[in-house]
């Protein structure tokens, strides 16, 4: 029996570690723990889980007394980004193994600490790419790894995030860098492991753009120039197209969405937090569009794109090699997508030759079916049957999370970022 202790009661944490937890790999995982700044968060994580209404609450700053009481083997850190490096650095002073949510941290140097913690400790630190245990995610990487397209040359990814899930951010803590590091860090660190994971070849140097197009007070959708308000409480919410998208009348309020409550209920939020602020208020400082350029160590290329305010939501993806070339298109949440969605597949072009159509099976659960296959790995160990490695660990938590922080610094310095620069800045002590 392994012990886990949860630091961030979060929608993440129930639905990603304690609903498996406790209900698929009981047999082998006991919830020992709870910590949070937020009593409301135990309230009602255990309204959803009444098995677990014995499970001991700690506040914020009790994690010594927790982890003295309750003797756990894993400390799962599913908090607000820009904490995660305190509870990691904390967990690996005792040698307790780290499971972290994505990102690891919000900035290089973070991580930096983190991973010379992990080499002083006993503990071990994995980071839930979950994106990785997609099977189309895996097929590609099966691909690569037989050949087909020979030595990586070159990768185009444009990444679409719709103007319902895009606009979540910028309701949220994430608009502000100093809490996410950033959409660059926050959402496109998922991205970059992504990549870094098929090639299996680490970032050299980024160069990039990036704006505010669609979001903030300048926004050409913002109906009224004034900071402060909330959808459930605005005058002006049935002018803001954003709004009336997703909360008309003739359009029901319950939309399908792996990362986030879509229905009216989370409008109320948790305490202290509001989860509807305005998406055009002056505080907001972080870039809704990217392009970028990311050269790799043996020579493979990235062409990298995101939107955060789009009619629809999913990727295209080409892999370009020696001996061929790999394209996909994925559409993600077809019940918002506002026409038929196709089947996704996998096309394979050889160089010389004809046409591969890759069919995969497909899996049922969060993040293209990738959740319970991650799930299984922690809770069960990694599956010793597959021939290479998927779960990751703090280097590739770092190497993602410094390509998303070199990202925004390119955008704001006009220049490009040395990703081995960012990551061996001294440390300094917290």
């Amino acid at each position: 029996m392994r012990k886990f202790a949860v630091c961030g009661v979060s929608k993440r944490a129930n639905d990603m570690f304690i609903r498996p937890m406790i209900d698929t790999f009981a047999e082998t995982s006991e919830l020992v723990g709870l910590l949070d700044n937020d009593p409301k968060r135990f309230a009602v994580c255990k309204s959803s889980f009444p098995k677990i209404a014995h499970v001991p609450e700690y506040e914020e700053k009790e994690f010594e007394k927790m982890v003295a009481e309750t003797n756990p083997d894993t400390i799962i850190v599913t908090s607000r980004d820009d904490t995660h490096v305190n509870y990691i650095l904390k967990a690996l002073e005792h040698d307790l193994d780290v499971i972290t949510e994505k990102p690891m941290t919000t900035t290089a140097h973070d991580s930096r600490l983190v991973m010379e913690a992990e080499k002083k400790s006993k503990g071990k630190v994995t980071v839930t790419f979950n994106y990785r245990y997609s099977p189309y995610h895996m097929k590609i990487k099966e691909l690569i790894l037989s050949g087909k397209v020979g030595r990586v040359t070159s990768v185009d990814l444009n990444w679409y995030i719709d103007t319902y899930h895009g606009s979540s951010y910028f309701q949220r803590w994430n608009r502000k860098r100093e809490y996410s590091g950033g959409l660059s860090i926050h959402k496109s660190s998922h991205h970059f492991d992504l990549v870094n994971w098929w090639l299996d070849q680490k970032p050299v140097e980024v160069f990039a753009f990036g704006a505010l197009n669609y979001y903030g007070p300048e926004s050409e959708h913002n109906p009224l120039q004034e900071d402060g308000r909330h959808c459930k409480t605005c005058q002006v919410k049935h002018d803001c197209a954003y709004y009336t998208r997703w909360n008309s009348r003739s359009n029901s309020a319950v939309v399908n969405d792996d990362h986030i409550d879509s229905d009216e209920a989370r409008k109320d939020g948790y305490t202290n937090y509001r989860p509807d602020q305005c998406i055009f208020d002056s505080e907001i400082e972080i870039e809704d569009t990217y392009t970028a350029t990311i050269q790799y160590d043996q020579g493979a290329l990235l062409s990298y794109s995101i939107n955060f305010s789009l009619p629809y939501e999913g990727y295209r993806l080409a892999i370009n090699g020696t001996k061929g070339r790999i394209e996909t298109t994925e559409f993600h949440a077809p019940s918002r997508v506002p026409f038929p969605v196709p089947e996704q597949t996998i096309e394979y072009f050889p160089l010389f030759g004809s046409k591969e159509t890759i069919h995969v099976l497909k899996q049922e659960g969060g993040h293209g079916g990738g959740d319970p296959i991650i799930q299984e790995d922690i809770f069960l160990g990694e599956n010793p049957s597959r021939p290479y490695k998927v779960l990751s660990g703090s280097k590739d938590g770092a190497y993602a999370v410094t390509t998303g922080e070199a990202i925004w610094k390119s955008v704001k310095d006009k220049q490009s970022i040395k990703i081995e620069e960012l990551l061996d800045q001294p440390t300094l002590s917290r």
